[in-house]
């Protein structure tokens, strides 16, 4: 199914399911994703939004249908697809997939994958894959080099705590975590590190 803007303004519990089997392109590469986690901005102490717009967060904030991108321990970058309207900094984390296209590209920039179910599993990984950088911050779906096409039926779905958060927002109360079954590009499942998203 074409990406649609108006899909994704809905909270993120409720556009994470969604985006399972979906098919995410950059340019000439394309990864179906099959694991992602929902935060839902200043309401969830697990969300980088939870204080309030920052400089970093300014996207979070924005439309539907962008992606936020930020450096994870300060060295690798991750990426969020903003949801829910304009203002509540609701975003789905990008946790793994497959790459579907591109694959040689993807091994070419993922050199230490041990095979290709590896290339995009776990969000740090997929975003090297598809050659996501801090700069891509803000980059509109469904306009070049981005695309998102969304399944033509919904996958069934496991879901449980989200991986390495600590504190409050994480643990079995925060089952946000959402991911296909069987999928070997789902990542492992991470318990409180001090991560926030």
């Amino acid at each position: 199914m074409p990406f649609a803007p108006g899909l994704l303004e809905r909270p993120a519990l409720e556009v994470a399911p969604l985006l399972l089997g979906a098919v995410l392109t950059r340019g000439a590469i394309s990864v179906r994703i099959t694991e992602v986690e929902a935060y839902l901005g200043e309401t969830d102490p697990g969300s980088h939004a939870f204080r309030g717009r920052t400089p970093r967060t300014v996207t979070m904030f924005g439309p539907a249908g962008h992606l936020y991108a930020y450096f994870s321990y300060g060295m690798h970058v991750c990426a969020n697809i903003v949801c829910s309207p304009e203002g509540e900094a609701s975003g789905v984390l990008l946790r793994g997939g497959e790459i579907v296209a591109g694959v040689e590209e993807a091994r070419h920039r993922r050199p230490t994958s041990h095979s290709d179910s590896d290339l995009a599993r776990g969000p740090a990984r997929l975003t090297k894959a598809l050659g996501i950088e801090l700069g891509d911050d803000g980059a509109e779906l469904g306009r070049a080099p981005f695309d998102l096409e969304f399944p033509a039926r919904r996958a069934d779905f496991n879901t449980g705590p989200r991986t390495g958060v600590s504190g409050i927002g994480g643990g079995e109360d925060y089952p946000w975590r959402f991911w296909m079954p069987g999928e070997a590009s789902v990542s492992p499942y991470r318990r409180h590190a001090s991560r926030r998203t």
